[in-house]
C-alpha cells in the first residue's frame, strides 16, 4: 500500500465513523462526529493535492516540479470553518445543558427580583410625572385667574 492509499483509507474511516456518530441524538456526539467528518474531508483534500513538490512561491525549478497551492488553501479554509462551527456547537451544547439543569424554571432564574424592581421604578416615575402634571396645571389655573398678568 502506498502512502496515498493509506491516507484515503484513513480519511474514509474518519468520514464513515463521523457520519455514524453524527446520527446519534446527543449533541456532544454530533459535535464529535462533525469533528471526525471535518478531519476526514481535510485528509481527502490533502490527498487531492497530488505529489509533493517545490514551493510555488520560490519560483525556482521546472513548472512540473511545483506543488499546487490551491488544495493547501482549501485545507486551511476548511480548518478555520471547522473551528468556527465547533465553537458555535459548543455554545449550543452548553446552552442546552444549562436549560436542562434549570428544568421548569426556564430562563427566569434571578429575574423575579429585577422585574419587581423595574415595576417599582416605573410606578415611581408615574407618581413623579403625575405630581409634575398637577404642579403645571396649578400654575396654568393661577395664570388664568390673574388674566395672564404676572
Amino acid at each position: 500500500m502506498t502512502a496515498s492509499l493509506t491516507l484515503v483509507i484513513v480519511a474514509a474511516v474518519l468520514f464513515g465513523t463521523g457520519i455514524t456518530v453524527m446520527l446519534e441524538r446527543s449533541l456532544t456526539r454530533v459535535l464529535i462526529g462533525f469533528l471526525l467528518v471535518g478531519n476526514g474531508v481535510n485528509l481527502f483534500l490533502f490527498v487531492m493535492a497530488g505529489e509533493p513538490g517545490l514551493a510555488p512561491i520560490l519560483g525556482e525549478g521546472d513548472v512540473s516540479e511545483l506543488s499546487d497551492p490551491l488544495p493547501q488553501a482549501f485545507v486551511l479554509t476548511a480548518i478555520v470553518i471547522n473551528l468556527g462551527i465547533t465553537a458555535f456547537m459548543l455554545a449550543l451544547i452548553y446552552r442546552s445543558w444549562w436549560l436542562a439543569q434549570l428544568g421548569e424554571r426556564g430562563d427566569l432564574i434571578g429575574d423575579e427580583e429585577e422585574i419587581v424592581e423595574d415595576a417599582e421604578e416605573t410606578a415611581d416615575l408615574y407618581r413623579s410625572s403625575e405630581a409634575d402634571d398637577l404642579a403645571v396645571q396649578e400654575v396654568l389655573d393661577a395664570s388664568d385667574e390673574d388674566g395672564g398678568r404676572p
